[in-house]
């Protein structure tokens, strides 16, 4: 199954069940599919960011990425990914449920397994999502998204001399199933961290206030409900979504979202706190009340978005399906012109990008999902440079 997403306000909840097939979020063979800003220090009484920050400069020439080298060769599944202090990364690998160091040289190294982690029975499950706390050199906490045999969760670990901790829940039973797991986690700009989770292919759930799945959630470093949330106690920030894997803030502190569609449209939707993302009643524009559409959309064949980040004035957002990168230019809360396809077929499946502290993109290919035609040296992450 594959479609868009939106928010349904509690009043409609229920009154959308569409008759829909099953697809994935990652595009199986029939086509479904299935930033790395400074955070400010962590707010006690914060808002979601809003959105309106003034445009960026329209005069700036987009920029193009170029492949600089492959960093790092030989990974499984890589799916989360975010930089230590000193500039190495911390990679999850999805189904043998492992945490790698990745040092710009492209040295690999393993610094452990989480515990807890089912990657056999669910096609699209397994350890998923990675972030570092904001204020990682005083709280040096890894937050991990991953599938058990129940549910997903959200957990974090201290890290300290190389090693992980115990494994501490932040939250849990967030709808798991075989597809549409969601699984992207991010600390904004506020401090707060973030938690897109998938429908899990039951299509009440998107729509329901009360659900954990087909959301995008906002979360205190500890896992309580942010404070700001559109429902004071909840931690739903907006609802109605489909699969998002993709979260990143411009530099207005406006937060994009990118979600698998069903059959037909891909999204990129600009998230507002509180509205409705259409799922299931919608899969890309609509234009029905109540719905918030999105800013760009593709077919499914061309994109089956997964991670996404934000630099040099442009949303770079991962294709699985569509093998390739995509660059959408922004200014304020509009999309710019159309949005350009990079590395079409050169890597296969892309599933992760981030920005490293020097600027340049970390891209991370996925063709050992499963789902993939995996070269001899797959799966590997590329450095791309932004001339």
């Amino acid at each position: 199954m594959r479609s868009d997403t939106r928010l349904l306000r509690p009043a409609l909840a229920g009154c959308l069940l569409v008759v829909l097939s099953a697809c994935t979020d990652d595009q199986p063979a029939a086509g479904d599919d299935p930033d790395a800003t400074t955070p400010a220090e962590p707010a006690t009484t914060s808002s979601p960011p809003t959105t309106t920050s003034p445009p960026t400069n329209e005069a700036t020439p987009p920029p193009e990425p170029e492949v600089a080298g492959t960093i790092a060769t030989g990974l499984t599944s890589p799916w989360g990914l975010d930089f230590l202090p000193a500039g190495d990364a911390l990679v999850t690998e999805r189904d043998p449920a492992r945490i790698q160091r990745v040092t710009p040289s492209g040295r690999v190294s393993l610094v452990g397994t989480v515990p807890g982690v089912d990657s056999v029975t669910s096609d699209e499950g397994g350890l998923l999502g990675l972030a570092l706390h904001p204020d990682f050199e005083q709280q040096p906490f890894v937050y991990v998204y991953f599938t058990t045999e129940e549910d997903n969760r959200v957990a974090r670990m201290r890290y300290e001399d190389g090693e992980l901790g115990a494994l501490d829940v932040v939250i849990d039973e967030i709808p798991a199933g075989d597809y549409h797991n969601g699984g992207r986690i991010e600390f904004g700009p506020d401090g707060m961290l973030y938690v897109t989770t998938g429908d899990a292919t039951e299509l009440g759930n998107a729509p329901d206030a009360d659900s954990l799945g087909g959301k995008i959630l906002r979360l205190t470093p500890e896992g309580r409900p942010a404070p700001g949330n559109p429902q004071p106690g909840s931690p739903v920030l907006s609802l109605g979504h489909r699969n998002p894997q993709g979260i990143a803030w411009d530099d207005g502190e406006r937060l994009w979202a990118a979600e698998f569609g069903q059959d037909t449209w891909d999204e990129l939707n600009l998230i507002e706190p509180g509205a409705d993302y259409g799922w299931p009643q919608c899969e890309g524009r609509c234009g029905d009340d109540g719905v918030v559409d999105p800013k760009a959309q593709w077919g499914t064949d061309e994109a089956s978005p997964s991670g996404i980040a934000y630099a040099a004035g442009a949303v770079w957002m991962a294709g699985l399906g569509g093998d390739r990168l995509w660059r959408i230019v922004v200014d304020g809360e509009q999309v710019v012109g159309e949005p350009t396809a990079y590395l079409t077929g050169d890597y296969g499946r892309l599933r992760t990008v981030e920005v490293a502290p020097d600027g340049s993109l970390w891209l991370t290919t996925s063709n050992t999902d499963g789902r993939g035609d995996p070269a001899p040296d797959d799966d590997r992450i590329l450095r791309l440079t932004l001339g």
